[in-house]
């Protein structure tokens, strides 16, 4: 057996080299594999530019009943967009208990397949509920999907990273599983991030994976809607509801800082 240790001793080391090599050329395929094409870096003094976003308007679900155009609910700071949730104590007229502020990318720009990042310090107070997410550009709910890139509540040391569809709302199906949580570091800025490919749709927190959506075969419709058109972001401050509970007045105002936003698109 002595005889053959040269024999195997060079096989080793060709194999070796082989896998580093192959390492190389996917960790060099990997970093190129990406372009930069939308970028928002909120450097604007007044507001935020209004050709790319719009205030989100109040409606009637528990996400958006307390929307508010009203100025406290926004601000520039320091190339930062802060969205608040406040009490209402001062817009006569308004019934709402209280007013918070939300932007999104509706009717103005969308985002297909690729990585979108939030650089973002998210408040803490009981009730809480800021989140980034994705909605079907020019799509009824839910058929173009929803993409929960971050969801936060109250003074948790997690978020919540999911995706709703027809198939999962409608149907009730259970299969893929459509969420999951992830840490992050409370009261720092984190960086939230999802990739959306012909096949999954990726999470990550920090640039670590935290969860992946597939699409399988089924015979059921609509399981992967979300490699279909382009998507809209929402980035609001949220208070109160089935989910997240009720909120605590003395705890308010609460506020995000969004540092940044950037999408990339990937190389063919």
């Amino acid at each position: 057996m002595k005889s053959f240790e040269p024999l195997r001793l060079a096989a080793i080391s060709i194999l070796l080299a082989s896998c580093v090599a192959t390492q190389q050329t996917h960790t060099k395929k990997n970093t190129q594999r990406m372009t930069l094409k939308w970028e928002e870096n909120f450097n604007q003094v007044e507001g935020f530019d209004t050709t790319r976003w719009s205030k989100i308007p109040r409606g009637y679900s528990d996400w958006d009943r307390h929307m508010s155009d009203f100025d406290s609910c926004y601000a520039m700071r320091n190339g930062k967009l802060i969205l608040r949730g406040i009490n209402n104590t001062t817009v006569s007229g308004d019934t709402s208990r209280f007013l918070t502020g939300g932007i999104y990318t509706k009717d103005k720009v969308g985002f297909g397949l690729g990585r979108l990042e939030i650089s973002a310090k998210l408040g803490n107070a009981t009730g809480a509920w800021p989140a980034f997410w994705l909605l079907g550009q020019d799509r009824r709910y839910p058929d173009g999907g929803e993409i929960d890139i971050m969801e936060h509540l109250s003074h948790d040391s997690i978020v919540y990273q999911t995706v709703h569809s027809y198939y999962t709302i409608s149907l009730k199906m259970k299969e893929p599983k459509k969420g999951g949580t992830a840490p992050i570091r409370p009261g720092e800025f984190n960086t939230y991030a999802v990739e959306k490919y012909k096949d999954s749709v990726v999470f990550y927190v920090n640039n670590k994976r935290t969860f992946a959506y597939p699409r399988i075969p089924t015979d059921k419709p609509q399981q992967f809607p979300f490699a279909e058109g382009d998507h809209f972001l929402l980035l609001d401050m949220q208070l109160e509801g089935s989910w997240v509970g009720k909120a605590n007045p003395e705890e308010l105002p609460v506020e995000m800082e969004i540092d940044w936003v950037r999408f990339y698109s990937f190389n063919d």
